[in-house]
């Protein structure tokens, strides 16, 4: 189990010497007062200029050794804040990185973004700040107690009055600040996702003139945020006024009861300003523990988030027991055998089975919402079916570590996207690709004419998201992408639906002439797309209503026909 104090235990040496440094500079500033009171009211009465001076001296030393020793462990603990958040952070990304689909869709992408973001934030202001003055505000708060104690008791007694009540406000208000913290990081996630939405969707919001619409909805998100900020600040920041205010009253009757000893000879003034210096140290030691509150509060309900993360079990292992291959299974064979899936108790996938053969090819058609891409998720084992089995050169999923499972394969997905980057880095998309391959997968894409038009050619930069190519171009681009890695496997979900029928055609002519060996599996909305396929499945509610070349399901499937006589009628198909 990964926790905050198993990455501090990494600078523990680091961490005691700068707690030590802290703690020598703290005592020393601690003992200033004292040495002033005795100047005040034992040295200077003597008249000696020498002891003012070497008393004066040793009160430097004293402010040095405070100021030097505050300054290097001030230092220190910056940079133990620095390298544990940044080791967290790296942890924490590679740990979603490699979270299953299901526990993505669990904490989902906005939280991921927000724990990556402000929760590593205020995890690296509490660590900073626990170094800064965990040390210094116990010895302040204790030994400036103490000391008043060997000055003035009368008036410590006084001091004395006021913890109780102090300490009340403390422990009511840090039961309430994780609290409040995590509702707020939450709100924060919910507003991080709209952000994220708008910024995709920006020019569809533009198109449809909902601007507006969106604006509202997100005033209302940033309200509920605002609300929940002035609730957990309001709480927290409660106890800053009510300690000045207590403490305040503290020091108007140590005043007073000072006045009245020194006039009555009971105390001296030296020992008089000794006691309100004291006072002002433990004055700022409390406030600072409000501050302290604060912070860890923020933290804690931080540090408890990105552990959640952290801490998420590997849902996909490799299962050892199913790594054998069935007896006579050949590479680039695919096979489901009764699989059932859904998602949160919500069935899409029901009792699906069919193989492919090594240079078969699969046309997968059927109404939105029929299960086409959840198919395709469990086949690269983005999730694990629910019931049945799915194996891939006669070796059950489940048997696969990952990174060699999806080697096998070359994807483009329905939602995939383009980095801000060149033609030839989304292509290659840092494999060991060598141009020459690079090049053949962008002619076999139909990506090479437009690419080669271009003025830079393949060192041409795209924008984010590929903004600035057509969305044609775009699918071809990733089809090259996938073609690139040479794989045995090509799943290509919804990848022509931006291509004019030529091209769709001229594409698919194309890997059957080219990739005659690799195993295809297509889906799409269009049949011109999977009409051709070696077999085609016909999905429908997340069942299987029709498996068969398009001659057979012509003639057996009535989904197929009316898919066909829908898009043949609005004058997408000729036949």
């Amino acid at each position: 189990m990964k926790s905050l104090g198993g990455y501090l235990s990494v600078h523990k040496k680091r961490m005691s010497i700068g707690l030590a440094i802290k703690a020598i500079g703290t005592l020393a500033e601690l003992f200033l007062p004292m040495i002033m009171a005795y100047m005040i009211d034992d040295v200077a009465p003597t008249g000696s200029v020498l002891s003012l001076s070497l008393w004066g001296a040793a009160m430097f030393v004293f402010a040095v050794v405070a100021c030097g020793g505050n300054v290097v462990a001030n230092r220190m603990a910056s940079k133990v804040a620095r390298d544990t958040t940044e080791v967290i952070r790296n942890d924490l990304f590679t740990s979603t990185l490699y979270l299953s689909a299901r526990q993505t869709d669990e904490v989902t992408v906005p939280s991921l973004v927000s724990r990556l973001s402000s929760d590593t934030y205020n995890v690296h202001n509490m660590i900073g700040m626990i170094q800064r003055l965990g040390v210094r505000v116990p010895i302040l708060l204790v030994g400036g107690v103490a000391l008043t104690f060997t000055v003035e008791p009368v008036l410590a007694l006084v001091l004395l009055a006021v913890v109780p009540f102090l300490s009340i406000v403390v422990i009511f208000v840090s039961s309430r600040g994780i609290v409040l913290y995590t509702d707020l990081q939450r709100a924060v996630d919910t507003m991080v996702r709209k952000v994220r939405d708008d910024y995709t969707g920006i020019r569809v919001i533009k198109a449809l003139s909902r601007t507006e619409y969106e604006e509202r909805g997100f005033a209302e998100i940033n309200d509920n945020v605002v609300a929940k900020e002035t609730k957990a600040g309001v709480t927290m920041s409660i106890t800053n006024p009510i300690m000045n205010v207590m403490l305040n009253l503290g020091m108007t009757a140590v005043v007073l009861v000072g006045a009245y000893r020194v006039s009555e000879g009971l105390a001296k003034v030296g020992e008089i300003i000794a006691f309100t210096s004291y006072f002002t140290i433990i004055l700022n030691a409390v406030i600072s523990i409000s501050r302290i509150f604060v912070n860890v509060s923020k933290g804690s309900a931080s540090a408890k988030r990105i552990c959640n993360v952290l801490n998420m079990p590997d849902e996909l292992i490799k299962d050892e027991r199913l790594s054998f291959a069935e007896e006579g299974a050949e590479k680039g064979s695919v096979k489901f055998e009764n699989v059932s899936f859904s998602y949160n108790g919500a069935p899409a996938l029901k009792n699906i089975s069919f193989e492919l053969k090594k240079g078969e090819s699969l046309g997968v058609i059927g109404a939105t919402g029929s299960g086409k891409t959840t198919l395709v998720a469990l086949l690269l084992r983005f999730y694990d079916a629910d019931k049945g089995r799915i194996t891939v050169d006669g070796i059950d999923v489940r048997g696969y570590d990952e990174k060699e499972l999806r080697s096998k394969f070359g994807v483009v997905l329905q939602n995939d996207f383009l980095m801000a980057a060149s033609v030839e880095e989304n292509i290659k998309f840092e494999r060991d690709i060598d141009d020459e391959s690079m090049k053949r997968a962008a002619e076999h894409a139909k990506a090479a004419p437009f690419v080669e038009a271009l003025d830079d050619k393949y060192d041409s930069k795209l924008t984010v998201r590929g903004a600035n190519f057509s969305g044609g171009q775009k699918q071809r681009l990733l089809i090259a992408r996938a073609l690139a890695g040479k794989p045995e496997i090509l799943v290509l979900d919804d990848s022509s639906s931006a291509l004019d029928y030529k091209t769709d055609s001229q594409l698919r002519a194309t890997l059957r002439e080219k990739y005659p060996d690799t195993t295809i599996i297509m889906i799409a909305q269009r049949i011109s797309s999977v009409r051709f396929a070696d077999k085609i499945l016909v999905l429908d509610k997340g069942e299987a209503v029709g498996l068969g070349d398009d001659a057979t399901l012509m003639k057996d499937c009535a989904v197929y026909r009316s898919i066909y006589d829908s898009q043949h009628d609005a004058g997408g198909e000729e036949r």
